[in-house]
């Protein structure tokens, strides 16, 4: 006979992690998962195994949102290589030129200035979009490249922090779907030497504030720290987590009374006093604004339900 199915937490609500060196995002998604036995867990966007920082992790009933941290803005600090481009356009990427770094600060600026705003960009090969059901990198991997259409992208701020040798530092603040290697590797081609990344970390997803990051060692500590004290090691951990609600704080909130939020958590959608005119709203129930789910303005100007939070007890 099988064994039954080992049941987890209940848990729910946001992790960051301080995703580490050469740890893939799925690993450290697993990693939490098992720590926290929680019963369901996602990741809001992959981090390479070369970059390292803020990868939200979603417990529970969070993971339903965590398609809104998907779409939300990423800022990056950046070292590119200059005088090599790789074939991955990371240190991870085999060389496939090298040129002589004679450009000038001028120059640079001039490049850098170009890839703010609103631009197109051609993902790399060596990304995880689809091509007839196929991940780019499966391609790649092969020797095989395939036509990428570009995509619009927006690049917020970049700043320029130093250039020691052939070392460019950046600070680069963007819109969903931008490949930082893309931008480092473009950047190589327009002063004619080449670069690819060598150190790469997110350091921040939409609003969430870095100093709430926890790194891999520290949720260990709390593990071995409860052990010593004798306690639950989730009394140490859970007060880790974000509110599931923090993956779509910055959609207007809408306030139910208990019996009108009953109707949109039937499905149904309702009209709500003070609600805006359109887009997508956080709905909250009741004097204690319990968060219920999100929803978005219909063409009646009904607040409609599109995800909400299964009740669960504490």
């Amino acid at each position: 006979m099988s064994r039954p199915r080992r049941r987890g937490r209940d848990i729910h609500g946001v992790l960051l992690l301080d995703k580490s060196l050469g740890l893939s995002s799925n690993d450290a998604l697993q990693k939490v998962k098992r720590l926290y036995n929680a019963n369901r867990a996602g990741h809001t966007g992959a981090l390479d195994p070369l970059a390292t920082g803020m990868l939200p992790l979603c417990l529970g009933e969070a993971t339903k949102f965590s398609r809104f941290l998907l779409d939300s803005d990423k800022r990056y600090l950046v070292v590119a290589r200059m005088g090599q481009r790789t074939d991955t356009s990371d240190a991870e990427g085999q060389i496939i030129s090298e040129r002589d770094v004679d450009f000038t600060q001028l120059q640079l600026d001039d490049a850098l200035g170009s890839f703010r705003g609103e631009t197109q960009q051609v993902p790399s090969m060596y990304s995880a979009l689809k091509y007839e059901g196929k991940k780019l990198y499966e391609y790649a991997r092969q020797g095989i490249e395939v036509p990428r259409e570009s995509r619009p992208i927006t690049v917020y701020e970049l700043k320029f922090i130093r250039w020691e040798g052939v070392e460019v530092e950046l600070e680069i603040h963007c819109s969903k779907g931008t490949y930082i290697r893309t931008i480092v590797d473009d950047l190589g081609e327009k002063l004619g030497c080449g670069a690819h990344v060598i150190y790469l970390r997110r350091i921040q997803v939409a609003t969430y504030p870095a100093e709430r990051m926890v790194t891999m060692e520290k949720l260990h500590e709390l593990i071995a720290q409860a052990e010593v004290e004798g306690i639950e090691p989730r009394q140490l951990l859970d007060p880790l987590l974000l509110p599931m609600d923090s993956a779509c704080e910055d959609f207007p909130e809408v306030n139910l009374l208990p019996v009108v939020a009953g109707y949109v958590k039937q499905g149904q959608p309702v009209q709500a006093s003070g609600a805006p005119t359109s887009g997508m709203v956080r709905i909250t129930e009741g004097e204690e604004r319990k968060f219920i789910g999100v929803g978005e303005i219909d063409d009646d100007g009904r607040v409609a339900p599109r995800r909400l939070v299964v009740e669960y007890t504490e």
